[in-house]
């Protein structure tokens, strides 16, 4: 299994619009600060699936060099996880796209004309696409109803990435996610900004002790932290294009 992080920012992408901060003065140089919108790639000897679809799509999937995707699985209905999803037309169509049910009827209203093949998906109910096996299952992100997570697995091998997510997750979805070998994990910004529908940077650490994850990255990341250099010495902090093999 290969997972590949093909934008690690959080609604308004790094650098943000008219900020001179010193983290935006580093992306604007082209470091690993400068962060585009949140999309994953999870890659078999079978094929790939796309975790979100954001509105950078297009330059990533051109940059990482991929030709074509099986699936894509939407965590919620926020615009900076599904807009890039149009990038496909003409390129692509009749997509098959998964999800909970809510969540496609409200993003497809929107992408319809696309045409993509939908796949409704219930909580904790495993699905297999690419030779991997997928779950969602529930997280908290204010005002959404229901939002998602998603874990993959294979014979050897469990990552769980939180997409967008609150810290006060539900009992059945801690025993679903215990023990990963890799934790991709929403981490906004560090302890000293206050936040509300993501966890910081200490909450994210929390939720990796308690279901004992093996390894953990930091994603959806904001222009709060210091440049990606200095900062990722404290945090385990994710870059764009980055790859994770997993056995």
């Amino acid at each position: 299994m290969r997972i590949t992080l093909l934008g690690t920012g959080d609604a308004t992408g790094t650098p943000v619009i008219g900020c001179n901060c010193l983290t935006c003065q580093d992306a604007r140089k082209g470091g690993k600060s400068q962060r585009t919108r949140c999309a994953v790639l999870v890659e078999s000897h079978s094929g790939g699936v796309l975790i979100d679809t954001g509105p950078d799509l297009r330059c990533q999937l051109l940059k990482n060099g991929t030709k074509h995707i099986d699936g894509v699985i939407w965590t919620h209905g926020h615009y900076d996880h599904f807009a890039g999803f149009a990038e496909f037309h003409r390129v692509q169509y009749n997509v098959d796209v998964y999800g909970l049910k809510h969540t496609l009827e409200y993003i497809l209203d929107y992408l319809q004309f696309l045409r993509p093949r939908k796949h409704e998906r219930e909580l904790y109910i495993p699905f297999e696409l690419i030779g991997l096996k997928f779950t969602l299952f529930e997280v908290v992100h204010p005002p959404l109803k229901r939002s998602v997570g998603v874990m993959i697995q294979d014979d050897i091998t469990k990552v769980v990435i939180t997409g967008d997510t609150q810290r006060d997750l539900s009992e059945r979805s801690i025993e679903t996610i215990m023990e990963p070998d890799l934790l991709i994990v929403d981490a906004i910004v560090p302890p000293s900004v206050e936040v509300k529908k993501h966890m910081n940077t200490e909450e994210a650490l929390d939720l990796a002790n308690a279901i004992k994850a093996k390894k953990v990255i930091f994603t959806h990341l904001s222009h709060f932290f210091k440049p990606h250099d200095e900062a990722s010495i404290e945090y385990p902090l994710a870059y764009d294009g980055m790859v994770i093999d997993m056995p």
